[in-house]
């Protein structure tokens, strides 16, 4: 049915937009560093705000979706966005700009609330996997986008230009979402339906476990997402444009490995074993960039570069299993709880992270992380 391909079109389009500007800061790393004057650690802060602001609204914006449906919220949500950034262009100091980045980043959660549900109600479980792993190309290709477009237009028209390139993009995507999106059938939503309607959370912690795995396999992806680029000049010398150019072609990397994880949890009908399989590959190559950092060469460029390609590559499998774990009468709050729980580690991971990397250096950074990554892989509930 052609329209489902629709469908999940302009959801990864809506979630691409979302991302670049709720995950697209780190690349404006240089120019905060050199015109503001902000340390890694501030820039840091600034890159959390809108992960933050994404976290308190998550569930808000969740239950307008049930109650308003996908269409709607996805347009308001991203409308709203648009106003936002676009007051970001002549934001007065970097406390408005942080507050107004943290609103932006609540009225993107609309997104992360409702465009998983616009393209799960629209394809069967054979086929939820592959779905679900292109819908979730979106965040490595947001983030590509951003690092792409970022610094260039912040050399040339300062903060406010890269802000208003997000706001404008924002604006598109929310017009065609306005215009040609249609909500799921509510039995395709309700379909396939597991009879026992029951609290899930109640009497088994594998949800709990999807959940853990998930936000800590979060670090581990934001650790090289937002550093990579810090740590290609600092380390190696590349210029901000040179390094926001090789680590978009890493987010297309980033993109083909959730589709590749997605099509795989349909072969071997798990998206379980996979995730445990690709939590300890990311440990491995995480491990490989602190060890490059620590003695850098051209080995450093490569292992970032796969380093941003493979830790994106479990996120779909963890919001498809608690998906399809909670079941179609509690999938809503428990992709809520999922979500909340990943974007917190998003928000905590950069500025605790540049603290760490302030403090100690690169290498030390990613080595924690590769520990992050080998946790996940223990707690994930394989045997479900």
């Amino acid at each position: 049915m052609p329209r489902r391909w629709l469908m999940l079109a302009l959801g990864t389009g809506a979630q691409t937009a979302a991302c670049a500007f709720v995950y697209g800061i780190p690349y404006l790393a240089a120019e905060l560093r050199s015109t503001e004057h902000l340390t890694l650690t501030q820039v840091g802060v600034l890159v959390a705000c809108p992960t933050l602001g994404l976290v308190l609204a998550l569930v808000g914006w969740g239950a307008a979706a049930d109650r308003y449906g996908e269409r709607v919220v996805i347009a308001s949500g991203l409308g709203l966005a648009t106003a936002l950034l676009a007051a970001a262009y002549t934001a007065d100091g970097m406390v408005v700009l942080g507050i107004l980045l943290a609103l932006a980043g609540a009225a993107g959660a609309s997104v992360y609330s409702a465009s998983g549900r616009l393209v799960m109600g629209w394809f069967s479980a054979k086929e939820r996997g592959l779905a679900m792993g292109i819908r979730q190309t979106s965040t490595p290709l947001g983030m590509g986008l951003a690092a792409l477009s970022m610094p260039p237009l912040a050399a040339a028209y300062g903060v406010g230009g890269a802000m208003a390139f997000l706001s404008g993009l924002c604006g598109v995507i929310a017009l065609l979402i306005a215009l040609y999106a249609a909500d799921p059938p509510r039995a395709a939503t309700s379909g396939e339906a597991n009879p026992d309607t029951g609290n899930p959370y109640r009497g088994s912690a594998t949800l709990w476990r999807i959940h853990g795995a998930g936000a800590l396999l979060v670090v581990p992806q934001f650790t090289a997402g937002a550093f990579a680029l810090v740590m290609l000049v600092d380390v190696r010398g590349w210029s901000a444009v040179h390094a926001g150019q090789l680590i978009a072609g890493a987010q297309v990397l980033g993109a083909l490995s959730r589709v590749a994880a997605g099509r795989w949890s349909d072969r071997v009908g798990s998206r379980l074993r996979p995730m445990r399989q690709l939590a300890l590959t990311t440990a491995a190559v995480v491990a490989a960039c602190s060890l490059t950092a620590a003695f850098p060469s051209p080995l450093t460029d490569l292992a970032l570069v796969v380093a941003v390609g493979i830790t994106a590559s479990t996120n779909g499998l963890s919001f498809t299993a608690t998906a399809e774990r909670a079941g179609p009468a509690w999938s809503g709050r428990a992709l809520g709880v999922h979500n909340t729980g990943q974007n917190l580690a998003a928000a905590l991971a950069p500025p605790l992270i540049g603290a760490l990397i302030t403090a100690t250096g690169y290498w030390p950074a990613f080595a924690a992380a590769a520990g992050l990554a080998c946790a996940a892989a223990a707690i994930v509930p394989v045997t479900a």
